[in-house]
């Protein structure tokens, strides 16, 4: 019987460093916010900070990824990268509805986007990118 804590580990320590990149997406997108950069140039640039710190850190602690080789690290980072692309487009179209449609706060939107983010991420990275493969499997 596997313990509750081994368990639930790798939510727990996801939810952690998401909080932490989420402080890194939040502060970075509002110093270029209070920089009066483009909202939509401002959301690329902190997702672009936020996908590597995020990936160095989901990487190696929360989904323990066994890739060693040239070909299995770049199948991975490859991977992790398109999967965020698509959640970038997500909460491009979130930020826009909230702050340019709707011409709400930029920052609550930014916090309801990193929620659904996170969890979508989540989901992704568990079901697609991390899954512990081998070359074999990879057909490499």
């Amino acid at each position: 019987m596997i313990s509750p804590i081994k368990k639930y580990q790798a939510i727990v320590l996801y939810m952690l460093f998401g909080v932490l990149t989420t402080i890194i997406n939040l502060v970075s997108y509002t110093g270029m916010i209070y920089l009066h950069w483009n909202v939509q140039l401002s959301v690329i640039l902190s997702w672009l900070i936020t996908v590597i710190s995020a990936y160095l850190t989901n990487r190696k602690w929360v989904f323990n990824s066994k890739a060693t080789t040239s070909v299995e690290l770049l199948h991975e980072s490859l991977a992790f990268l398109s999967s965020r692309l698509l959640t970038l487009i997500l909460e491009m179209i979130i930020i826009w509805f909230g702050v340019q449609l709707l011409r709400q706060n930029s920052l609550i939107w930014k916090l309801i986007d990193n929620v659904v983010v996170v969890i979508f991420n989540y989901i992704i990275s568990k079901l697609f990118v991390f899954k512990h493969k081998t070359l074999t499997t990879l057909n490499i």
